[in-house]
């Protein structure tokens, strides 16, 4: 069986070109509310009343692929899951679709759990598995490629598409897309730098996977707090570009590990 669902659709119908921002979410992030916590909780938002109408559909799945896209530019990342709850079990799944070129184990989120977090998918030692894959920039036309190119991928890993349907629609994507890393690499996150107050502020502006080659190099500011770059050769992941709210993870510190 194969399920297809949008995600908020709610904040999907906010789009305005004018203040792209106001799609982000209605109420909360959309992708931190899926602990039962929260969904079977007495809270209310927009985004936990669509997770719970999704949450049959998740709980059932062997295989879940989520698209997401990004605020700035960025290589596409596969967030695999996070360190000993179903990340290695989302990398094994990666390197047999065979893209990107990065490949995301991380440490969660701390204000909140991610759809491919979720029950099962968490488990090591079960064989469900979710994988969550950043396609690029929001308004990029490279990124609806690699989505599609992505997803191509993971419904022929599951059996649900033929050779002779998929070939010559990879074929035709690629040729449109950049061509792919010669090699995956996994990026294991370290740590996490969340917002201690309204005034965390980066020390520069920094891009997604940029790579911060001496440890002890100044990331950011949060009032007496300063954050440094933990190792050589740090690598830092999606930092975020809206403003910080108080518990909000504002990006994620890493290295390559092959």
């Amino acid at each position: 069986r194969l399920t297809l669902a949008f995600g908020n659709l709610e904040a999907y119908a906010r789009w305005d070109p004018a203040d792209p921002d106001r799609s982000r979410y209605v109420d909360e992030d959309f992708n931190r509310v899926w602990a039962d916590e929260a969904l079977c909780g007495p809270r209310d938002s927009a985004e936990l009343r669509r997770a719970r109408v999704l949450r049959p559909f998740v709980d059932a799945a062997d295989l879940l692929l989520d698209l997401h896209s990004m605020r700035e530019p960025c290589e596409a990342l596969m967030v695999c899951g996070a360190d000993g709850r179903g990340g290695d079990k989302g990398v094994a799944l990666s390197r047999q679709l065979g893209v990107p070129g990065v490949l995301l184990v991380d440490t969660g989120h701390p204000s909140g759990l991610r759809m491919i977090e979720r029950g099962a998918f968490a488990d090591p030692r079960d064989a469900r598995t979710a994988v969550l894959i950043e396609c690029g920039q929001h308004w990029e036309r490279a990124a609806a490629d690699v989505a599609q190119d992505t997803l191509l991928r993971f419904l022929a890993h599951a059996g649900a598409l033929d050779d002779g349907y998929l070939r010559p629609r990879l074929q035709a994507l690629t040729k449109a897309q950049t061509p792919p890393a010669p090699r995956q690499r996994l990026l294991r996150v370290t740590e996490a730098v969340v917002a201690h107050s309204p005034g965390f502020r980066f020390a520069r502006a920094f891009r997604g996977l940029q790579v911060l080659p001496r440890a002890g190099e100044l990331i950011a500011t949060d009032g007496a707090l300063r954050f440094h770059a933990p190792h050589d050769d740090t690598v830092l992941v999606m930092p975020s570009v809206t403003p910080p709210k108080v518990g909000a993870t504002m990006v994620r510190l890493g290295r390559y590990e092959a």
